[in-house]
């Protein structure tokens, strides 16, 4: 498998030609509309052309308008979707169809005047609610509100810190014609009534004053508090009848739940078309713009531009728009579950190597080297399927990562076989408890992890030093391939001889006249590409410190292969111990399968990070060159829908 080879695309069409065109290329799928930066820089173009206008802005609108008016059906219809959940299999004739689009607008307006109705009751019941809060301290009193006193009485209403003494207060009021007279009181105040001859006002006031009173007016409102209230609580029962009403309304629109869900794609749709029709560039008469269009689709393009009257040209980028052509991954089912972990790390440039297929089988063998029990691989494995099956994920994600769970799985199992584990040591331990006399003490196995643990630990050194010389072999070719036959000799070359000179040191007992050949063979290689004497001594003593730290360290790197193993069989070993002495198999089963589960889901995880590590760092710092930016065409990329072909 390989990088997706990229052309450099030019049109030219007339201006009026816009939506057809884009249009034509939403159905292709395979056309990336480059931002048009580099014209409109140019001295030559920026004059003559400006970036075309778009309705993106009122598109995204009614997007945000469609997503609520679904969400809200969701929620008020009580529609339960979960994990499992198959999405609706809809042609692309029903997904971009105007007979749907229109239908589907109507309802996501309909929905969107109910909610809007919503928000205003909403906001009036909050302003009752409010309203009806303030009057509730003053329905004992049985005066009319809008009273403000009489010919020659003023009434006063007003509250005061709760802990007010009211006999004092009347106390100083006593040289006043006035009355006071608590109301109510809570934690926080308490309210009162105060009347008083006009001719007393000033006096009155300056006295409640000094026991911070503080005016409330009520005169606004007619009849008593209590009146007030009760008419309240009329209008806040009839409020929520309406919303309830309201939401009634928008859950009797669920069987259209489908159709909004339509529309949300549609509208998805129309924004990635817009966003690409403000790249394309302008004078008004003519449009203009460049892209990139995947190679072995060449002629649909060709074919499609031609046929809508568009002047084109489709060529090879050249090797300075290699860092500005995008990427684009072309896998098998094998290797394309390892895009997540391409994709978290960086894409490759363009023009270089597609990891993936040199990554799959030691990330995939790895991961179960780790694992290694047949009980976990099964679980993984089914997990697999049933999701696979059941869910049909289509986010970017969960597409990969669910396959590769289960490739994961497999490798697991067989390991599993290997080391002779199944939830660790449970069916032995089972067996045991049953009949304390079986001969059944551990299941068939090549090794074991526990017994044969420096066995372990030298397999985990040697899938480094494979994978090490794997990535060494591929550098080698990129340089051979690029015609840096003698780079290519002087680098890899040369210390694949190194550890052959070693290593046949080391069997035939001639390890001082290897140490002797090793150092001239460095000598003579390790300098290639320095200038002058000096450079070339710096370049020789730099590349063997490094390259002999950086091969011992990345090669001891992989023992964590051997620790993981080894944890991993030890945590579940302990757990079925302590289930099998409580000697009840209930019991056993239940402390079991729990610390089981504990130890699958920390492996889970850590064996995932430990092999991403060791993929990434160790065998990509041999031969990855990174940078690459995604291939994003303007094509239809339903999430809550499924596309099917008639």
């Amino acid at each position: 498998m390989a990088i997706v080879k990229m052309k450099k695309l030019r049109v030219l069409t007339t201006a009026d030609r816009r939506d057809a065109l884009l249009g034509g290329l939403l159905h292709l799928g395979c056309v990336e509309i480059s931002e048009p930066d580099a014209m409109t820089a140019d001295a030559q173009w920026a004059p003559l052309f400006k970036k075309a206008a778009s309705s993106l802005a009122q598109t995204r609108t009614e997007l945000a308008d469609a997503q609520t008016a679904l969400d809200a059906v969701t929620r008020y219809a009580n529609v339960k979707e979960g994990m499992f959940t198959p999405r609706a299999a809809v042609t692309r004739e029903e997904l971009l169809g105007e007979e749907t689009f229109s239908r589907a607008r109507e309802v996501s307006q309909a929905v969107g005047e109910r909610l809007r109705e919503i928000a205003a009751l909403q906001a009036e019941a909050s302003r009752l609610t409010a309203r009806r809060a303030s009057l509730l301290p003053w329905t004992p009193l049985d005066v009319p509100l809008e009273r403000e006193g009489t010919a020659h009485t003023v009434f006063r209403t007003g509250v005061c810190p709760s802990g007010t003494d009211t006999g004092a207060m009347r106390v100083d009021l006593s040289q006043t014609m006035s009355e006071v007279y608590e109301i109510s009181t809570d934690k926080l105040q308490t309210y009162y009534f105060v009347v008083f001859h006009k001719d007393d006002e000033f006096d009155v006031m300056e006295h409640l004053r000094f026991y911070n009173f503080s005016v409330t007016d009520l005169h606004a409102m007619h009849g008593t508090a209590a009146e007030n209230v009760e008419e309240i609580t009329r209008l806040l029962a009839e409020n929520e009848a309406a919303q309830e009403a309201a939401h009634s309304a928008i859950a009797a629109l669920a069987d259209e739940r489908h159709l909004l869900q339509l529309y949300v794609e549609r509208l998805h749709t129309e924004e990635s078309k817009e966003e690409s029709g403000e790249r394309l560039l302008t004078d008004g008469t003519v449009i203009l713009f460049e892209g990139w269009a995947n190679a072995e689709r060449a002629n649909e393009v060709e074919k499609f531009l031609t046929e809508s009257g568009c002047a084109f040209e489709l060529s090879e980028p050249t090797a300075e728009e290699n860092a500005d052509v995008p990427v684009q991954l072309k896998n098998n089912f094998f290797t394309r579950p390892l895009n997540m972990v391409t994709e978290m790390y960086s894409l490759p440039a363009y023009g270089s190597v597609d990891p993936n297929p040199v990554m799959a089988p030691f990330f995939i063998f790895s991961y179960g080297f780790m694992m290694a029990d047949m009980g976990y691989g099964l679980l993984m494995m089914l997990a697999s399927i049933f999701v696979m099956k059941k869910a049909k994920p289509n986010g970017a994600t969960m597409r990969h990562m669910i396959p590769l769970l289960g490739l994961c799985g497999v490798s697991t199992f067989i390991m599993g076989a290997l080391t002779g584990g199944f939830f660790g040591d449970l069916l032995p331990q089972l067996a045991m408890m049953l009949d304390p006399d079986t001969t059944f003490t551990a299941l068939p196995a090549l090794f074991s992890p526990l017994d044969d643990a420096l066995a372990v630990l030298i397999g985990s050194l040697a899938i480094g030093v494979v994978q090490i010389f794997t990535g060494m072999a591929i550098s080698m070719y990129r340089q051979i391939k690029r015609g840096e036959v003698l780079a290519a000799l002087c680098n890899e070359g040369a210390w694949y001889l190194v550890f052959a000179l070693l290593a046949g040191g080391i069997v035939l007992g001639q390890i001082k006249i290897a140490l002797i050949a090793i150092v001239v063979l460095l000598v003579l290689t390790q300098g290639y590409g320095k200038q002058g004497l000096v450079g070339k001594l710096m370049g020789i003593g730099g590349s063997i410190y490094n390259n002999i730290t950086g091969y011992f360290s990345d090669i001891l790197s992989y023992s964590r292969l051997m620790a993981l193993m080894l944890a991993g069989a030890v945590i579940a070993q302990v757990f079925n111990t302590l289930g099998a002495i409580t000697g009840n198999v209930v019991t056993f089963f239940i402390i079991s399968m729990i610390g089981n589960a504990l130890n699958f889901a920390l492996n889970l995880l850590g064996c995932y990070v430990h092999d991403m590590r060791l993929q990434c760092l160790e065998y990509f710092g041999r031969f990855y060159e990174d940078g690459g930016k995604p291939f994003r065409p303007l094509a239809v990329d339903p999430k809550l829908v499924d596309i099917v072909e008639k």
